[in-house]
């Protein structure tokens, strides 16, 4: 799926992860593979890993690919990074305030109570 290829381009710390789902599985399952994009991305938010993709250049990206509204790569974003999100009760939620205006409105959308 293009929406993979082109966040492992510009964010080459998802390389590895790309690598292993080849590895693991043959191919990259875009809804598999953003399961550790979201993993990756709250740690980041957090601070617990230093060698992580950082946080808001993810969420740029993902915000700029919203903004496309190209419906594979929205149905990826929405339920698989977005919905995937930490509950309030759980670290990291407080990322959510950091999404951009689209998906913003979109994560609304789909979790109105977080």
């Amino acid at each position: 799926m293009q929406l993979v290829s082109d966040l492992v381009s510009r964010i080459p710390e998802f390389r590895e992860v790309y690598e292993r789902h080849v590895l693991h599985q043959g191919d990259v399952l875009p809804h598999v593979f953003f399961w550790d994009v979201v993993q990756n991305t709250v740690r980041s938010f957090l601070g617990d890993a230093p060698d992580a993709a950082d946080w808001r250049r993810t969420l740029a990206f993902l915000e700029e690919q919203s903004c496309r509204g190209v419906i594979g790569i929205d149905e990826v974003i929405v339920t698989s990074f977005l919905g995937d999100l930490p509950s309030p009760q759980e670290p990291g939620h407080a990322i959510v305030h950091q999404l951009g205006p689209v998906m913003a409105a979109k994560f609304v959308r789909i979790r109105p109570l977080g």
